[in-house]
């Protein structure tokens, strides 16, 4: 595991590479297959494949999904770990040593409360949250890669001023890299990159509005798509099943991988 972890963090020292989001175990291993030097879960796509809505996922469901991820391929996987599945930053740290026991080479940790009303932990709370994950890895000697994540911009509080906040005192509290999900206006991308230099910053694309050459131009380190194969694929699924639903019709169909070729594959 110590090799996968090095391999991870050694990944985010230079350069720009994109860590896909897998949602199993098969398409796990079909984007190693394609050359990617690393992959991080979904919540979102691991929840739908179980008929569950993001978020709502139990801590020890996860738990078992990341030892699975982690074991179906021989390069570093991202745990998309969600708020911790706890408030009190005694209890993240509790769920953090549990999670980096999966085999996973890095998590990450997210500020959103999921409450309308007030969908951010203040920042206090959120920092000292952060500051327990990196206690508990610190604890458990295996060097694995903590990635703080301000959620304003997909959760109702699109502040690029806060976003940074956050974020520098997320850099401060332990992360080793800095992620808000929801930027798409390169100056502000570039801007959250010149705030935390020199740690690495994540970006997420989940449609065709940049680049991988426009974002490591800036100075992006990595960029991920969350759910977005996982919602791609769900497209092929769903258009495919109402055309033989609405119409007894199959050719949708015929744009389908060989078998032969997905067996040889696996």
């Amino acid at each position: 595991m110590r090799d996968v972890v090095a391999r991870f963090h050694d990944l985010h020292r230079s350069g720009c590479f994109v860590i896909p989001n897998p949602w199993d175990a098969g398409s796990a291993r079909f984007l190693e297959h394609l050359g990617f030097s690393a992959l991080a879960t979904t919540s979102s796509g691991f929840a739908w494949s179980t008929g569950r809505a993001d978020n709502r996922i139990a801590l020890e469901d996860a738990l078992q999904h990341f030892r699975a991820m982690s074991a179906a391929v021989g390069i570093p996987v991202n745990a998309d770990f969600e708020g911790g599945f706890a408030v009190r930053p005694e209890d993240v740290g509790a769920n953090v040593a549990r999670c980096v026991a999966t085999g996973v080479a890095g998590l990450s940790i997210e500020d959103s409360t999921h409450d309308a009303a007030k969908p951010l932990f203040d920042v206090e709370l959120a920092v000292d949250r952060i500051h327990a994950a990196r206690e508990a890895i610190d604890r458990s000697g295996t060097g694995v890669m903590l990635i703080g994540r301000s959620e304003g911009f997909i959760a109702g509080r699109p502040d690029l001023d806060e976003t940074i906040r956050r974020l520098v005192a997320y850099s401060i509290a332990g992360a080793d890299c800095l992620y808000a999900p929801g930027l798409r206006a390169t100056s502000d991308i570039k801007a959250v990159v010149e705030a935390v230099a020199p740690k690495p910053v994540n970006v997420l694309v989940g449609s065709d509005f940049t680049t991988v050459a426009e974002l490591a131009a800036i100075g992006v380190r990595r960029i991920s798509v969350g759910g977005a194969l996982a919602r791609a694929a769900w497209a092929g699924f769903a258009n495919a099943a109402r055309e033989i639903a609405e119409r007894g019709t199959f050719s949708a169909l015929a744009g389908a991988m060989p078998g032969a070729e997905l067996n040889s594959l696996f």
